[in-house]
């Protein structure tokens, strides 16, 4: 006769309960208003509309949230490098990173033929 081990739904539950608890926080949500607000100094290279000023600077206007995260954070630690992002990204709280992501992130981008 095999015996079961017995279920651990009290287990499971908690586990549960916790990852709702922490989901608030996993998923920290930046607001694009105050990402518009911040993005004053980032206008300089790449427009407040997100389309590059200079050819060296990428457009920044719908791309991914997670990837503009994770590119500011890397600038911010060090893991990526730019001259002139290396003088700018340290200075930004995690806050300041999600909010930005959320702002050029939300832009709309419109794709035009060619003429």
């Amino acid at each position: 006769m095999r015996v079961r081990p017995p279920s651990r739904p009290a287990g499971r539950l908690a586990a549960a309960g916790l990852l709702l608890a922490l989901w608030p926080a996993l998923a920290q949500a930046g607001d694009p208003q105050a990402g518009k607000r911040k993005a004053g100094q980032c206008q300089t290279c790449h427009g407040m509309d997100g389309v590059a000023k200079i050819p060296q600077a990428p457009n920044l206007a719908g791309q991914q949230e997670l990837y503009l995260k994770k590119a500011l954070t890397d600038y911010k630690t060090g893991a990526r490098r730019n001259e002139m992002m290396s003088l700018v990204a340290p200075a930004l709280s995690e806050q300041d990173i999600d909010d930005l992501a959320a702002y050029y992130s939300a832009i709309p981008v419109e794709v035009k033929a060619p003429p």
